[in-house]
């Protein structure tokens, strides 16, 4: 039986860490978890995806980003996580084909996609039927 999701991890190239945990942790606010340390030699970095999952980046010496494949985050508030990251350079794009949600698409600092959506009842916009 299949209890949950424990993690989804992105492939990152060699040396990428910086940027990653500028943008994960730093524009996303993703709390960044240690890995253990049978596992801190391979690089890459983890965070807190919520209170169940979590998001690893694991590095790839033959990266190539996820251009369609992407983890979807849950997020409150997504029309200022989108100013945020228009505000540090990366892409925003809107699509309103989930009925329900308000979402979009961005890209990490090494082209991986990432959806973010949030319910809209959560934003008071829920159908009253």
């Amino acid at each position: 039986m299949i209890t949950g999701l424990d993690h989804v991890q992105l492939a990152a190239p060699p040396g990428s860490e910086t940027v990653l945990r500028a943008f994960y942790g730093g524009v996303l606010g993703l709390r960044e978890i240690p890995k253990p340390a049978a596992l801190s030699g391979r690089g890459g970095c983890w965070f807190e995806a919520g209170p169940t999952a979590q998001l690893h980046l694991g590095i790839d010496p033959c990266f190539r980003p996820a251009r369609k494949a992407h983890p979807a985050l849950r997020v409150t508030g997504l029309r200022a996580h989108a100013a945020r990251l228009t505000a540090h350079g990366a892409p925003v794009t809107w699509d309103d084909g989930l009925p329900g949600h308000d979402r979009c698409y961005t890209r990490d600092p090494v082209g991986n996609r990432l959806e973010l959506l949030e319910l809209l009842e959560e934003k008071g916009q829920g159908n009253t039927a």
